[in-house]
Order: structure tokens, then C-alpha cells, then sequence
């Protein structure tokens, strides 16, 4: 399996990927977060971005984003 790309759809940073399980999501950033009003752009990683989260559920809840082992 490979990373999808996946925009946020509050703010559009986009980022790749996997789902490898359910509770499992890696993320990889592809650029700056300058546009995340919950990252705010200062390069501080916090527990992640609410609306990103979101996102990448909807993207999984659609189809577009495949769980590699729906447990």
C-alpha cells in the first residue's frame, strides 16, 4: 500500500496518507503549515489538526482512501 495525497478541507495543506489499520494513520508532510489555523505554522507539532483528521476520515468513509487491514 501505498501514501495518497489528502488535502484538508478547511485550509488545504496537503499531506500523504497510509492507512494501514483503522486506529492506524501515517501522516507525511509535504510542505508548510502556515496555512492551519490549529498548527499555526510555527513548525510546533502537536497532537495534529482536528479538520485534517476529518478530512482524511471522510476520504476513508468515501472510498477514496483504502484501510490496508480493516480489522
Amino acid at each position: 500500500m501505498s501514501m495518497r495525497p489528502v488535502s484538508c478541507g478547511a485550509c488545504g495543506t496537503e499531506v500523504l496518507v497510509e492507512k494501514r489499520s483503522r486506529p492506524h494513520t501515517s501522516i507525511q508532510w509535504t510542505g508548510p503549515t502556515d496555512r492551519c489555523p490549529e498548527l499555526g505554522g510555527d513548525g510546533v507539532r502537536i497532537e495534529g489538526c482536528s479538520r485534517l483528521r476529518a478530512s482524511i476520515q471522510r476520504e476513508v468513509r468515501e472510498g477514496r482512501l483504502k484501510v490496508a487491514h480493516d480489522d
